[in-house]
């Protein structure tokens, strides 16, 4: 079943970098406060790379001038990768990367795909979400592979 506004977010533990190298972070640190989340297929894929992160990137200041505490972006990638597309982006402490490596969370909220059939494996299918305390208060699912309602722009409409 897929997650809906109103719901609280499953426990969940994702891995992330810090100075000492790999360490967990639970949900409930993650996404305490009001958290603007947003999930990917893959690290490094071309929508995710030129348009997804990088408009995250750039409306960071403005999501937080309308009240968000932290941004997280969430992929099942193992920690290495997010590590590197993070440097590669030039996100620096701006940007929450989560990694969902075997992609527990994501197949807890529902929003699992299988990306077989482009040799990706299971994937998150592209989503945003605002989450007040861990309760989603607002979900925009892509369809169809499109990118338009879980862009920074769109959720910075809903704040």
């Amino acid at each position: 079943m897929t997650i809906k506004v109103g719901d609280t977010l499953p426990a969940a533990t994702f891995m992330t970098t810090s100075p000492e190298g790999p360490k967990p972070i639970t949900g409930d640190e993650a996404f305490k406060g009001t958290v603007a989340l947003f999930a990917v297929p893959g690290a490094f894929t071309p929508t995710c790379s030129a348009k997804h992160l990088p408009g995250f990137k750039e409306k960071a200041a403005d999501l937080k001038a309308k009240g968000v505490d932290s941004i997280a972006c969430v992929s099942v990638n193992d920690v290495f990768v997010m590590k590197a597309w993070a440097k590669d982006q030039g996100v620096g402490d701006e940007i929450l990367m989560l990694a969902d490596g075997n992609g527990d969370f994501t197949r807890a909220i529902g929003l699992d795909f299988d990306g077989s059939k482009f040799g990706m494996g299971p994937r998150s299918q592209r989503y945003s979400m605002i989450i007040k305390d861990g309760v989603v208060q607002q979900l925009n699912i892509e369809e169809g592979g499109e990118f338009r309602v879980s862009s920074a722009d769109y959720m910075l409409g809903q704040l």
